[in-house]
């Protein structure tokens, strides 16, 4: 009896650690997204007419990023005449390392208080079964977060957190998929926030781009 009563008392703890397991990574995840506060705009300009691979923004947090486009093997691209399949380089700096972005093929939002898409290639996954260490993954979006627990779910880390240094690998999808259409819409390759600041612009930098039918 002492020994199945001692059974007994053990439970509660046995029951109160599993939770504390399975509900602390839970919060370290959750409570970001739920305190997150929006640090504002990207306050990005730009001049019509003309079509640029590098861009920068200042915005309203204080931080100067630059978002620049280029070639597979690091060649000029013409982002007048985009096609289908084409592999794009997008290398940023100057952004907030702590906060996860999402780069893609975006349709211009009305206003710079609007998030950015629909996007091309949908919510970003870099998750590819049997692929050496090191190995280049293209997509149609690519997702950049330090976190390490979001790094499980596909994410690819900063190059340098500290200074905001990513680089993504687009290899671009339909112009005029399910997701958006680049065609009948003006559209450009963008930096956002992730869903863990889906409503903070200050991250929403691109750089205008146009496919070809």
């Amino acid at each position: 009896m002492t020994r199945i009563a001692a059974r007994r008392r053990r439970w509660p703890w046995i029951v109160l650690i599993v939770v504390v397991v399975l509900l602390v990574p839970i919060a370290i995840i959750v409570v970001p997204i739920l305190t997150h506060e929006s640090s504002g705009q990207s306050s990005q300009q730009l001049v019509d007419g003309e079509w640029p691979l590098s861009v920068t923004a200042e915005g309203d947090d204080g931080r100067t990023r630059t978002l620049t486009l280029a070639g597979e093997n690091g060649e000029p691209i013409d982002t007048e005449a985009l096609v289908r399949g084409e592999r794009v380089v997008v290398t940023g700096t100057g952004y907030d390392g702590t906060q996860g972005v999402y780069v893609a093929v975006c349709v211009i939002p009305e206003t710079s208080a609007d998030k950015p898409g629909p996007c091309i290639g949908g919510v970003p996954s870099q998750q590819q079964e049997n692929v050496a260490e090191g190995t280049v993954q293209w997509a149609p979006s690519n997702w950049i977060n330090a976190d390490w627990a979001w790094r499980l779910f596909g994410a690819r880390s900063y190059d340098d957190t500290a200074t905001g240094t990513f680089t993504a690998y687009l290899e671009l999808g339909d112009p005029l998929g399910e997701d958006a259409d680049c065609i009948t819409n003006e559209c450009g390759i963008f930096t956002r926030n992730d869903h863990t600041a889906l409503n903070d612009r200050v991250q929403d930098v691109y750089v205008p781009v146009q496919f070809t039918e």
